[in-house]
């Protein structure tokens, strides 16, 4: 194992709950300022992944105040605390881009997957 390997198994995280493209996700993202570091929320729809492995990325999109809000996180980085799932989405693309051409509950809502 040379040095690159061993550096990307100390920071790959295992714990990670499983969640797709179309789910509905609350981020729980640590903050630091200053000396202090707390907890802050960011909740909504994913909307891409892409990468493999300690390279994976996802986007998270929400509607704030009128207007949208996308942010992409590093999957596996220090700065997450955890993934929440809130609601899982069926939906039949890898990356929902037209949702941003979407106004009002349009623009949030993806049919609601349906446990069997």
């Amino acid at each position: 194992m040379n040095i690159i390997q061993k550096i990307e198994k100390e920071q790959f995280k295992p714990e990670i709950a499983p969640f797709r493209v179309g789910d509905t996700v609350k981020v729980h993202t640590r903050v630091v300022e200053g000396d202090k570091e707390r907890i802050q929320l960011f909740s909504g729809i994913v909307i891409g992944r892409r990468g493999a492995g300690l390279n994976a990325f996802f986007t998270v999109r929400r509607i704030s105040y009128g207007e949208g809000v996308e942010r992409m996180f590093p999957l596996h980085s220090p700065r997450i605390a955890k993934i929440e799932v809130e609601r899982q989405g069926n939906v039949r693309r890898a990356k929902l881009n037209y949702l941003r051409t979407r106004k009002g509950k349009q623009a949030v809502t993806v049919k609601e997957k349906v446990q069997s």
